[in-house]
């Protein structure tokens, strides 16, 4: 099944190229906001699954294309996002010490949004195309056997990030936090539907060109052992986001004007587009092009606009 906020968050299931709206169906939840709908709704999957598939079958429902979808998780408690958690197709010796950092649920936009890229003197915008895990019940001390059964659904998730900031050691949170640096959507879809998460092709695109295009089977830390790293550290709960990481290949500048589309397999295709108000631009090549050129560095440097050196 696959759950999403619409227009003006209406609550829906999109049935084919239809959302069928169900808000009236689960209005009963106590909320404040949009995020206490979907939590609710995933905590009591159980009571409303048949429901919802019921109506999803005998409802009219609105073309996909006539509507604007809305984050599907759009205020999560937590936002917990792997690094270095790909082998980069298989390159490295071995994997990385497993790790994580948390990016701030007021980051989260959706489908058709924009990234806005900041004013501060950042080597180079980037956005990593991810898998991202959406919790089903609040989980803690997890044993990585038992933590597919945590797992709801799935989304995409671009990871934006401002790499470069000053001063060192201060990093994760001032290029990762940033508003708008979280697009997720266009939808949640249930896990199961996704046969296997640790073999789904990841395609990102930026203007219809590929950059990105890496299988979850490269993954460094799977998912069950991601689930239990966490949740020895702090608990996540009901429609919490963890994102599974990247293959950093492929990650491209971002720049004024970019269309990106995001597709993990199964998950439909996220659309977001990029704003730069000071027009920064890079060479638009790959971090795997910029380093068999024989380059400095790990990404291409900035060419023109504020802050180019």
């Amino acid at each position: 099944m696959k759950l999403a906020f619409f227009d003006d968050f209406r609550f829906g299931v999109v049935s084919g190229d239809k959302v069928v709206d169900v808000t009236e169906l689960v209005g009963g939840i106590p909320h404040l906001g949009p995020q206490d709908i979907v939590r609710g709704v995933i905590e009591r999957f159980g009571e409303f699954k048949g429901k919802l598939a019921d109506a999803a079958a005998k409802g009219q429902g609105k073309p996909v294309a006539q509507v604007k979808f809305r984050p599907p998780l759009p205020k999560p408690e937590n936002i917990v996002c792997m690094a270095v958690n790909y082998m980069e197709d298989g390159t490295l010796a071995e994997p990385a010490p497993i790790n994580a950092f948390m990016k701030s649920p007021t980051a989260v936009i959706g489908d058709g949004d924009t990234m806005v890229l900041p004013d501060l003197g950042a080597t180079i915008f980037e956005g990593e195309a991810e898998l991202a895990v959406v919790i089903g019940k609040r989980a803690r001390h997890v044993k990585a056997a038992d933590a597919m059964s945590y797992v709801f659904g799935y989304t995409n998730f671009i990871d934006g990030s401002a790499r470069g900031v000053l001063p060192p050691g201060n990093t994760f949170y001032q290029m990762k936090s940033r508003y708008t640096f979280a697009p997720i959507g266009p939808y949640i879809v249930t896990a199961d539907e996704i046969k296997d998460p640790q073999k789904v092709q990841i395609k990102l695109t930026n203007n219809g060109v590929v950059y990105q295009n890496f299988n979850t089977d490269d993954m460094a830390h799977k998912i069950p052992r991601c689930i239990e790293w966490i949740t020895s550290i702090h608990a996540l709960e009901p429609g919490d986001i963890l994102a599974t990481g990247t293959n950093h290949r492929g990650l491209n500048p971002f720049m004024d004007g970019d269309k990106i589309e995001l597709s993990c397999e199964g998950c439909g295709t996220l659309h977001i587009n990029v704003r730069d108000d000071l027009k920064r631009s890079w060479t638009r090549i790959t971090r795997l092009q910029h380093k068999q050129s024989g380059a400095e560095g790990v990404h291409t440097k900035q060419t023109s606009g504020k802050y180019a050196k």
